[in-house]
């Protein structure tokens, strides 16, 4: 199983190991984070490789994650006030780490990680996607083998590699793009780049989207990341308020963007909304913006929220007052 996921299994079954001689008689539990994206259909999860490899290996794409996309995609439902089961939701999962998942009616039909947690966005350390043939071609160039190419691949790359090898952490990295610093603002815009493609890739699959969500450290804590990416996102009417965005870093409170092209009505954010896992601080100073023919005139709306960062919908005709409008972003 280390095979699969080299930078997590040696050092979970370092702590089984340990656990198991510590407590030999305290039961332990694995929760495989594999298990969510087990409901992606046959043409999600086959690569375009000979059929022999999945009947005798079962190379296939598993995804990882799956605790985090499962609880943050029902967390938006319950926020929202939704039926799970009746939305479409798009989990940016953005840490070290990183994935993005598409919820559709409440099971995964999608996610960006593959047979190892190699496969997808641009991660700390991590390539990501890339042309195969990269590795055969740096073998050559570089005289080294499959093991230290996937060493490289998987502890050298990603925005540490791509920043000229400064920092797999953000908070460096916007530090440096701040201060105009060429590496940075290339490692920035070019991890964005894949996180919004990724989300234009997974509206497609479902056929359109209700609810997006930003979690994990970076999507919670990385307003410039949040921006960028949303940026890529016009063509679902998708625009963001810079300001209260910039704002929130590990964010209890709720925002919003403007709304419509029109003018905009206000109102304040009610204080039941977002609140982070586990606090108990609610949403304060927050505001909410009504479109400009108001609730219930079945105008369709979607917007969007962070804390684990959640976008959300209101229904056509839904005809009436919704306290949980909420969020930091908005598309049409």
């Amino acid at each position: 199983c280390n095979d699969l996921a080299p930078l997590h299994n040696p050092a979970n079954l370092i702590g089984i190991n340990a656990c198991k001689k510590l407590m030999p008689t305290t039961p332990m539990v694995a929760v495989f984070d594999t298990a969510f994206h087990q409901t992606m259909p046959e043409e999600a999860y086959m690569y375009g490789l000979p059929y022999e490899y999945y009947e005798k290996y079962k190379i296939r794409r598993y995804g990882f994650h799956g605790t985090s996309h499962s609880y943050v995609s029902k967390k938006a439902a319950e926020v929202l006030g939704k039926k799970y089961e009746d939305l479409k939701i798009i989990v940016c999962h953005l840490g070290n780490g990183a994935s993005v998942s598409a919820v559709k009616n409440g099971k995964c039909v999608d996610t960006s990680m593959g047979l190892t947690p190699l496969e997808g966005l641009i991660m700390g350390t991590r390539s990501g996607d890339i042309d195969p043939a990269i590795m055969e071609f740096i073998a050559h160039k570089e005289g080294k083998n499959i093991d230290e190419i996937m060493t490289v691949l998987n502890k050298k790359s990603g925005v540490y590699g791509l920043s000229n090898n400064l920092s797999s952490d953000f908070r460096d990295l916007e530090a440096g793009y701040n201060n105009g610093d060429a590496h940075c603002i290339r490692t920035m815009n070019t991890y964005c780049y894949r996180v919004a493609k990724y989300i234009g890739s997974y509206v497609a699959a479902m056929n359109g989207v209700d609810v997006i969500c930003f979690t994990a450290g970076i999507g919670e804590n990385a307003p410039l990341v949040r921006s960028l990416v949303c940026e890529h996102l016009g063509f679902l009417g998708v625009s963001i308020d810079y300001v209260c965005n910039s704002s929130m870093r590990n964010p209890r409170r709720c925002m919003v963007t403007n709304q419509q092209r029109e003018k905009n009505y206000e109102k304040k954010c009610d204080r039941r909304t977002v609140r982070r896992p586990h606090s108990g601080d609610q949403c304060q100073s927050g505001r909410c913006l009504q479109d400009s023919k108001g609730y219930g005139s079945g105008y369709h709306i979607r917007y969007a929220l962070w804390h684990s960062g959640f976008v959300g919908e209101k229904d056509r005709g839904s005809g009436g007052k919704d306290p949980q409008r909420h969020g930091c972003g908005t598309f049409e």
